[in-house]
């Protein structure tokens, strides 16, 4: 049965404020229970949970924020933008909302990223991590294969390149990395294109792309802490994804010591908009094995 889904307009108006070192951000959050923080990614925004938005907030605290650059949130266009700095966002944002219990991380593509910074601090006793579940993203940069945009705009042109870029050219995009039957709607496009073109979004597009580059930077940091942080990690992945698809599992499970793994066939590079039910039932399963190992360490 398809998931429910939480039009584009209605998602805004649930929407909620805060500031981050002189910035609005949007964030949303719902239900009770244990937290759980939702990362989008690049170059779309929080709504991109709407179909599982409703089923977690029925089991959790579920929270999610347009990060600095994207959606609805600032896009400031001097700014230089970092992963480190999107995960003191995260923080800052679970600081406001009065979280401190261990929080569980559901993350796709950039935001799995800021995942794994996530899970470097949790290492370092900065932030306590319950849990992580990844969905296709750039974890290993050797691993990642950007399509012709995210090259454009990584080139010495990406300001012009960023600032001609149109609904156009994200349906071209988005138009190779879907799954063959799974692509989204012209609605659905138009509703994505509207999240980045908000604020000018396209003018800052090539600030926001330096995430690739940062991801080398701290490729090592990042992996090493995944393999010792003893955080519960799983990886639900679109197999038929270009970018993070089956190819970047195979270096995971090289990787990552006991790597849990799910691959979903046909799937491309949004799997919780393209198969949000398959991606659901694996996360609380996932959740459920947590559960059950924590009542027999007899877990508070």
């Amino acid at each position: 049965m398809p998931m429910v889904q939480i039009p584009l307009r209605i998602w805004r108006q649930r929407g909620q404020t805060f500031m981050f070192r002189g910035h609005a951000i949007r964030y949303w959050t719902a239900g009770h229970g244990e937290p759980l923080l939702l990362i989008h990614g690049f170059p779309t925004a929080s709504w991109d949970w709407h179909y599982l938005w409703q089923p977690l907030a029925q089991r959790y605290q579920v929270i999610a924020c347009d990060m600095l650059g994207f959606g609805d949130s600032a896009k400031p266009a001097g700014h230089a933008y970092s992963l480190l700095e999107q995960a003191d966002l995260q923080q800052a944002l679970l600081a406001h909302l009065k979280v401190t219990q261990g929080v569980h991380v559901l993350a796709h593509d950039y935001g799995d990223s800021v995942a794994q910074e996530l899970i470097a601090r949790h290492d370092e006793a900065r932030i306590d991590v319950a849990s992580c579940v990844f969905l296709n993203g750039g974890l290993f940069p050797e691993t990642h294969r950007p399509v012709l945009m995210q090259r454009l705009l990584l080139s010495p042109l990406g300001w012009l390149i960023g600032r001609a870029f149109s609904r156009d050219g994200l349906v071209k995009s988005f138009r190779q990395i879907f799954g063959p039957r799974t692509g989204p709607s012209e609605s659905e496009l138009d509703d994505y294109w509207s999240l980045v073109e908000t604020h000018r979004g396209p003018r800052i597009m090539h600030r926001l792309i330096t995430y690739i580059p940062e991801r080398r930077v701290q490729r090592d940091r990042w992996v090493q802490a995944m393999q010792r942080s003893g955080v519960p990690m799983r990886v639900i992945d679109g197999a038929f994804d270009p970018i993070s698809g089956a190819h970047m599992v195979e270096r995971y499970r090289a990787l990552i010591p006991n790597a849990d793994t799910v691959l979903l066939p046909d799937i491309g590079h949004y799997p919780h908009t393209e198969a949000p039910v398959q991606v659901l039932k694996h996360y609380l399963a996932f959740r459920e094995v947590i559960a059950a190992s924590c009542r027999q360490m007899a877990c508070s």
